[in-house]
């Protein structure tokens, strides 16, 4: 009976009051795509319409699209932005997007300016405080929130669950390869520099949300790989990219480390679906509480369902609980390639 109360009194210290009443942690799960479509609608539209009616059938409340939602040479028009939008707004549930730099940063290409092109895109998807989708939910903009990034309206935030041992989820606008800190134009440089400084306050606000909430989980999303490999053959251990310094290896990395939950990174960019751990800190220690998730995309136009495992039972003591992630591949019956190509390390 001592121990009983003893360890009651520990879960209260930790987490809030308890009673062996009190209602069990159920597991979350959304989805997760990106990188598609890419290419003409005429070609690429009913593969994707198959994917988000699958997406829709599962009746899940929160679908995360990490950008890119067409290739680095289709148009960057209003009609083009338009196209994407209404897609967005097919699925059923609630859709949280962040850009991608195909949908902006690669406009220069076909000859347009691609800061216009941002301002554009957060004109027109980021112009409320709630996601897209039909049942939006309601969203947090950094903007709102830090007037010294009073631009940022696409860096969003969000919560899941009761206040205590409830999921925090959060956005931030990386863009592939190297966060466009190399371009080639100097007001680009200058943006990604600004980006990558209210990347990193709202990284570390996330975090502060976190722990205020005692969240079992946070979700961080974004578009970049921000990785390098030393030995392409070997993806399991990464270096960071010089664009994404400030923003990961700064800030997400230290503080993932030092977190009492897990945290999980998703992201796009190589269009091959993988899990693993590959984030070391600051004594080349593998952060065991980090993990990333790289979407499918281009000719894989498949999604993953993403779970959200509740922690470990305070009233069973020693239960160390499931992985704190699962995740599921979402065949797209209509993909022109049905491979599933992944890589899914524990």
């Amino acid at each position: 009976m001592r121990r009983r109360a003893a360890l009651a009194a520990l879960a209260s210290v930790l987490h809030g009051p308890i009673s062996a009443d009190a209602a069990p942690i159920e597991p979350f799960d959304f989805v997760a795509l990106g990188d598609m479509p890419y290419g003409p609608d005429l070609i690429q539209g009913p593969a994707y319409r198959q994917l988000i009616d699958q997406i829709n059938a599962m009746n899940l409340p929160l679908t995360i699209h990490v950008g890119d939602f067409k290739s680095g040479i289709s148009p960057c028009s209003d009609a083009e932005y338009t196209l994407q939008q209404q897609y967005f707004q097919r699925f059923a549930q609630a859709l949280v997007y962040t850009p991608g730099d195909n949908d902006w940063l690669d406009c220069q290409r076909l000859g347009d300016a691609p800061l216009e092109r941002l301002q554009a895109l957060r004109q027109r998807f980021f112009a409320g405080r709630q996601s897209l989708g039909q049942r939006p939910i309601a969203v947090e903009r950094q903007a709102d929130l830090s007037p010294a990034f009073g631009r940022h309206v696409e860096n969003l935030r969000w919560t899941q669950g009761p206040a205590s041992q409830g999921l925090v989820f959060a956005t931030f606008h990386t863009v592939g390869p190297n966060n466009a800190v190399d371009d080639g134009h100097a007001d680009v440089r200058a943006e990604a520099r600004v980006r990558e400084a209210a990347n990193a306050a709202w990284i570390a606000e996330a975090f502060t949300l976190a722990h205020s909430r005692r969240a079992r989980a946070l979700v961080l999303a974004t578009q970049a790989e921000t990785l390098v490999y030393p030995d392409l053959r070997e993806r399991r251990r990464g270096i960071v990219r010089e664009g994404f310094a400030r923003s990961v290896e700064q800030t997400l990395l230290p503080l993932a480390d030092a977190a009492p939950f897990p945290v999980l990174l998703i992201h796009g960019d190589g269009h091959q679906h993988i899990v693993d751990r590959p984030f070391r800190n600051a004594r080349g220690e593998p952060i065991a509480k980090l993990w990333r998730m790289e979407v499918f995309g281009d000719s894989q136009m498949h999604a993953v369902r993403v779970r959200v495992n509740p922690p470990p039972d305070p009233h069973k003591p020693g239960d160390p609980g499931a992985a704190p992630f699962a995740f599921t591949p979402i065949r797209n019956l209509m993909s022109p390639d049905p491979s599933l190509r992944s890589r899914i390390e524990t």
